[in-house]
């Protein structure tokens, strides 16, 4: 399908990542990484520390260039000649572990900044709201599930909360791959679920890359996990298949 960005999916598959090697002073970080994620699919990320995960998402959004490899977001879209700008522009959303959010601002206003200043021209930040873009705020309120918390600021928020929003400013610059780190490190279990409930939510419309430590959350909404370890892909299946993958256990459990 091609998306209205122009991404071309036609061939089912958003994200190629091919024989991507990065080396930090002689330590391999990734070596030869090649993992492929379907147009709308959630795919859950794991490994021990280390294992590359942080630098596979520089990569993709273009923070860190490879030294060798591949990488492209649909057909033709070079994430390696992109700065990360472009790789932003062309649909690329990253929600780092730690929520960034405007704390003097209220929940509406984070999420029209977050609108407005994609579009890259100061002088909408002053123009008023067409009914639109009331109406995406209001549907983004909606599956973010704050609709309540609207006129209240940022900062008074539970951490959960903020994490939430932080998922809804990036949800307003529509991205057809959203890339989540750490989305329920300090969460209560209350949030735990209502955070899976979200990123469940939004695959399908979305891809959704979620690089998470807490297996439990991960096993909740995992359809395909990829295990990473010293910079490749170990195991790639369902959450069983991987939990019993006799490699994997070594890793993760040093037997």
């Amino acid at each position: 399908m091609q998306h209205a960005a122009g991404v071309d999916t036609s061939h089912g598959v958003i994200l190629y990542l091919e024989k991507i090697s990065v080396s930090f002073e002689g330590f391999k970080a990734l070596n030869d990484l090649t993992l492929y994620i379907d147009d709308g699919e959630l795919r859950c990320i794991i490994g021990p520390n280390g294992a590359g995960k942080t630098t596979m998402m520089d990569v993709i959004t273009g923070k860190t260039r490879p030294d060798s490899g591949l990488a492209y977001f649909g057909q033709s879209a070079n994430l390696l000649e992109m700065s990360d700008n472009e790789i932003v522009l062309a649909g690329v959303g990253r929600k780092f572990q730690k929520p960034t959010v405007f704390e003097e601002h209220t929940v509406f206003e984070n999420l029209e900044l977050a609108m407005k200043t994609n579009k890259g021209v100061w002088h909408t930040l002053f123009a008023v709201l067409n009914s639109e873009e009331h109406d995406r705020i209001d549907q983004t309120l909606e599956t973010i599930g704050l609709q309540e918390r609207i006129h209240d600021r940022a900062g008074l928020l539970s951490h959960g909360q903020k994490q939430w929003l932080e998922i809804g400013m990036l949800l307003m610059q529509d991205p057809k791959l959203l890339l989540v780190d750490e989305p329920v490190a300090g969460m209560t279990p209350q949030e735990m679920e209502r955070t899976a409930e979200l990123l469940e939510s939004l695959a399908g419309q979305h891809s959704v890359v979620v690089v998470e430590h807490d297996m439990e959350f991960i096993r909740s909404i995992a359809k395909k996990v990829t295990v990473l370890h010293e910079g490749s892909v170990l195991a790639e299946g369902t959450m069983d298949e991987v939990q019993n993958n006799q490699q994997v256990m070594e890793v993760y459990l040093g037997n």
